[in-house]
């Protein structure tokens, strides 16, 4: 896999459970155009299970998202951010 290229997509897990997707789109945003993001929720609950996926506009957006935002602390929580695969 070492030899695989990263891609444009990353997991954002550890999301605090009050944080609203524009607000996590705001963190992300400040590394680089974020696409698209979407909040996993529980079907049965309809809550979000606390992480995501977002798609920024290009691989290096996306390697600054890891490199800069993984360990970030939101609302007490260390997001955990990194490649998905």
């Amino acid at each position: 896999m070492a030899s695989e290229k990263p891609g444009r997509v990353v997991f954002i897990g550890n999301i605090p459970y009050g944080l609203t997707e524009e607000q996590i789109v705001h963190i992300l945003s400040s590394v680089g155009q974020v696409l698209n993001f979407r909040l996993v929720y529980d079907n049965d609950t309809g809550r979000p299970k606390g992480f995501g996926f977002a798609e920024f506009n290009d691989t290096d957006a996306a390697a600054s998202a890891v490199r800069n935002l993984n360990n970030h602390e939101v609302m007490g929580r260390q997001l955990r951010v990194d490649f998905s695969h």
